[in-house]
């Protein structure tokens, strides 16, 4: 009898052991389902975003309007004044006047310069001497609104990066990390036309 005992309170001991063992392990199971299923839905969010034109990035054969004009009206290279400050602007689909202005990462800045003046492939990428850029630095986010004039070059206020953009906005100085992504630009019919998309990634550092 008691051999009995002994016996049911030993099984009863290793189920208990089995449980508190497995139980770690379905709590790394669900942990991992719920990553899972975050990761899942960011790349939804992220998928939704880009299908949605008005925040998805600028396209080849987008027209490109100022900052504000609520008349849309397309910008030429006249438009862009001659090693000035930088002209703000969005880039609009041509077919249904979509302005794509729904993410913040697609505001360009727009600068004219000699085109003899600039780095052979930022000219390669220039239309009549018009640049275009993100205006989002790539250090933490800031918008790059600031012109030195004596020197032609951009800079962000937030950590005083310095961008030189008759050569690839290059940073000549500050903490960026890399060159703002470029926007080729080409002209068809007057009008300044986006040739190809960004030349890299538009973003930021985390944290």
């Amino acid at each position: 009898m008691r051999s009995a005992e002994r016996a049911t309170q030993d099984t009863n001991t290793r189920k208990s052991v089995v449980s508190e063992r497995r139980a770690p392990d379905k709590l790394h199971h669900m942990d991992a389902d719920r990553r899972r299923l975050l990761t899942a839905g960011l790349a939804l969010g992220l998928g939704l975003a880009q299908d949605d034109p008005v925040s998805s990035r600028p396209r080849a054969g987008d027209l490109v309007i100022r900052s504000g004009d609520a008349s849309r009206t397309p910008l030429s290279p006249d438009d862009i004044p001659f090693a000035s400050m930088q002209t703000l602007a969005w880039a609009m689909d041509p077919a249904d006047r979509t302005v794509r202005s729904g993410s913040r990462l697609n505001q360009l800045l727009l600068l004219r310069f000699d085109a003899t003046k600039l780095a052979p492939e930022t000219r390669s990428r220039a239309a009549e001497g018009v640049v275009a850029y993100t205006s989002i630095c790539t250090h933490t986010g800031c918008e790059v609104d600031d012109w030195m004039a004596n020197e032609q070059l951009l800079s962000c206020p937030c950590h005083f990066s310095m961008f030189d953009p008759k050569d690839g906005a290059r940073v000549l100085d500050g903490p960026a990390p890399r060159v703002l992504p470029a926007l080729p630009l080409k002209v068809v019919d007057g009008k300044l036309v986006v040739a190809r998309p960004f030349t890299a990634p538009v973003g930021f550092e985390k944290g």
